[in-house]
């Protein structure tokens, strides 16, 4: 199997900081939203970059980026699955994520 042509790593825990203020399902999703981190793709780096607006535009026009539809849909399934699991930990669901998409 290939390198993906899209990379980032896993969200680390989400640093809710707590306080009655916003509860912590709606405060996680709001962080991965926002969440910055390294990106690489097809080996291009893009530093501290914001990963869901990127994937957005990658997935809105793949070719403009060297990608192929279904490489940004990789993507893009790759965020729900770690974001996800960030975000169901703090008591979130990921349909949450996947509805941002749309």
């Amino acid at each position: 199997m290939s390198d993906p042509a899209v990379t980032f790593p896993a969200p680390a825990r989400i640093p809710y900081p707590g306080g009655c203020v916003l509860e912590p399902g709606p405060y996680a999703l709001d962080y991965l939203l926002r969440w910055r981190a390294d990106v690489t793709v097809r080996g291009t780096l893009h530093p501290d970059t914001p990963v869901f607006p990127l994937l957005r535009a990658l997935l809105a026009d793949p070719a403009a980026h060297g990608l192929s539809p279904a490489e940004a849909g990789a993507a893009r399934d790759r965020f729900l699955e770690l974001a996800g699991q960030a975000l169901t930990a703090e008591g979130g669901q990921r349909a949450w994520l996947e509805r941002e998409f749309r």
